[in-house]
């Protein structure tokens, strides 16, 4: 069964000489991996396409016996080169893919989720890296799963509420102009640091990089 679906790219592998793993998380599909056959062959037609954080039209032929599925063609719509130029926002896409595969099953549709991961990271594209930037992608996350906190039964002091409620509500375009007193917003990584072990079982990895503390 043939497959016509929007989405970006996640990782990319070798799994032969000539042939490459690419995992995807797609509007309607949801997380998937695909064998892109011959992709590593210098006239292939998928030559320059398979790059990390990529968006594309893609075609792909469904098992019906297993999760890797035939990829079968790609059409480029938009392109992230700049995330591979800089550490920083490398380090956060990177771990949005690791809380994307924990927090999500193969093959299963996820479209809010293929929203908010393309929107972050057209974000970091766009904007310099902040921590806040990620803490929001995580509030959302865990709201698109139905497991967002609610400030008024955490221990957080009322300003870090408030922080809180304002990352989980503002729209990517508006969260770099988010007044937020230093002093404030150290309360809520760590807060969220065990929110997501408590509700996900683990931590996905990369979190610390991605935050800035190495």
């Amino acid at each position: 069964m043939h497959e016509q679906d929007h989405g970006l790219i996640l990782r990319v592998r070798p799994l032969s000489e000539s042939s490459l793993v690419v995992q995807w998380l797609a509007s309607g599909l949801g997380r998937i991996s695909t064998v892109a056959k011959g992709a590593r062959r210098p006239k292939s037609p998928f030559l320059g396409k398979l790059d990390l954080f990529v968006s594309a039209d893609l075609s792909v032929a469904c098992s019906t016996r297993s999760t890797l599925h035939i990829l079968r063609e790609v059409v480029v719509s938009r392109r992230r080169e700049a995330l591979a130029r800089d550490l920083r926002p490398l380090s956060m896409a990177a771990y949005a893919v690791h809380a994307i595969e924990l927090a999500t099953e193969p093959d299963t549709p996820v479209p809010e989720i293929y929203e908010l991961m393309t929107a972050f990271l057209d974000h970091l594209v766009e904007h310099p890296p902040a921590a806040r930037s990620l803490l929001a992608f995580e509030l959302k996350l865990l709201a698109c799963l139905g497991l967002e906190p609610d400030p008024a039964e955490s221990s957080l002091p009322p300003a870090a509420r408030e922080l809180l409620m304002a990352l989980l509500d503002a729209d990517w375009m508006d969260l770099p102009g988010l007044k937020a007193d230093p002093a404030v917003a150290r309360f809520i990584g760590p807060y969220l640091h065990g929110f997501i072990i408590h509700h996900l079982g683990r931590l996905p990895k990369g979190r610390a990089e991605a935050l800035g503390r190495t």
